[in-house]
């Protein structure tokens, strides 16, 4: 019945996602720079992982918006973020569903193989989640700052997972961990499981906790094993997530493909965050080719429907977001210099790297800004943009070294 209730909600516009066609302020629509030519490739495989919000690679390919710029994406289940990143670097996909901070660590060498890499697009924001143990919730230990107290009260190896060393979710469990007081290399352990393998892992006792991109944190609770402690959306309201990555050889090969299946996943961005489409893409996706899971378990936070498994609910208007009038899919060189500095704040770089020369080589604004041209999609006048994240600190991108340093808990 909460179900039933949310979409209502959600259908009534509640969060207007598309409820106006006027422009995002500080957007405008823009001509082409130039003609662009025929895709290089006709056919464009596309990797994803089961997650929630792989939906714009599934949605572009069943629903031929693909076809309408010459191309067909073959859609590729892969099992792990490492083998996406394999596949990529060794060419067997073209492009993929990707972690940020995967393709900017691979791009520099930490995290695997040293390869120039392309971010071409942001695909969503907002939708991950942090979830704990039931033991855990015994404890009392069901806000930050309890989990942080019990941990010092109840010394044991507290095991927490995440994704891939360099990826978003690391970087949201470090950053939420630490905001209360906890270093996450000292203080816990943190081990990588692949994010349909999450909730199998929690039910075995294997973790006391884990942060993941949906259906895997609703999946804990509809289980019974888990709780939600922390979305990302309360880490860093409308924060960067997934995007469609490749590397800098391909987008050289192929620059009129590359444009191309931008503009088709911009168009089914567009699809999704229409509300009134957003059931039918869940059910979509829940099937066993795509994210394995039940539609109910996917449905619920894809509409923006919330329970903690504590009793708590609500319709929170940060829900994972495909769109969002065209905010949410320009690559801000900002947003790719946020995981550098959280990369160089634990450790996984050992010196300032220039972050705005690297945010240049990997965000392909060029490439998008063209896309955003032949799918009408308006783009920002600033490749920067302002945040603020859940200790008051705000990142705008202007001073980044100073931003990495300016942390208590550190590498």
């Amino acid at each position: 019945h909460t179900l039933a209730a949310a979409r209502r909600d959600f259908l009534k516009g509640a969060l207007s996602l598309m409820a106006s066609t006027a422009l995002p302020a500080g957007f405008a629509l823009q001509a082409l720079a130039a003609p662009v030519g025929k895709p290089e490739k006709t056919e464009v495989k596309v990797g994803f992982i089961p997650l929630t919000d792989c939906a714009s690679v599934i949605v572009a390919s069943k629903m031929g918006f693909d076809k309408k710029y010459g191309i067909t994406i073959v859609p590729s289940k892969e099992a792990s973020w490492a083998a996406v990143r394999d596949k990529l670097v060794n060419g067997e996909l073209d492009a993929s569903h990707a972690l940020y901070g995967m393709i900017y660590g691979v791009h520099l060498g930490v995290g695997g193989p040293k390869k120039d890499m392309a971010v071409l697009m942001t695909l969503n924001q907002n939708g991950q989640g942090i979830t704990l143990s039931n033991q855990l919730k015994e404890k009392g230990a069901t806000t930050g700052p309890a989990l942080a107290k019990l941990i010092k009260a109840e010394p044991r190896e507290y095991t927490f997972a995440q994704t891939f060393p360099t990826g978003t979710h690391a970087m949201w469990l470090y950053y939420w961990l630490a905001a209360h007081g906890v270093n996450p290399l000292t203080d816990v352990k943190t081990i990588v499981v692949p994010p349909p393998q999450m909730v199998a892992n929690m039910r075995v006792d294997n973790m006391d906790g884990y942060c993941v991109g949906e259906p895997w944190n609703a999946r804990a609770i509809a289980d019974g094993i888990g709780f939600s402690v922390a979305t990302t959306q309360q880490i860093w309201p409308d924060h960067p997530e997934k995007v469609l990555g490749t590397t800098g050889d391909w987008v050289k090969q192929n620059p009129n493909t590359a444009r191309a299946l931008v503009a088709a996943l911009l168009e089914a961005s567009r699809y999704i965050d229409d509300v009134k489409n957003r059931a039918a893409v869940a059910k979509l996706i829940a099937d066993k080719a795509y994210v394995n899971a039940p539609e109910p378990v996917i449905e619920g936070r894809f509409l923006g429907a919330y329970e903690d498994g504590l009793g708590k609910k609500w319709q929170d208007p940060k829900l994972m977001k495909f769109f969002d009038g065209g905010k949410v899919n320009f690559p801000y060189l900002s947003d790719g210099m946020w995981f550098l500095t959280q990369h160089k704040r634990w450790g996984l770089l050992k010196t300032d790297p220039d972050y705005l020369a690297v945010a240049r080589q990997i965000n392909q604004t060029a490439i998008y800004k063209d896309a955003a041209a032949m799918a009408r999609v308006p783009v920002p006048a600033s490749d920067m943009r302002s945040s603020k994240l859940i200790d008051g600190v705000v990142w705008d991108g202007k001073n980044p070294a100073a931003y990495a340093a300016s942390f208590k808990i550190k590498a």
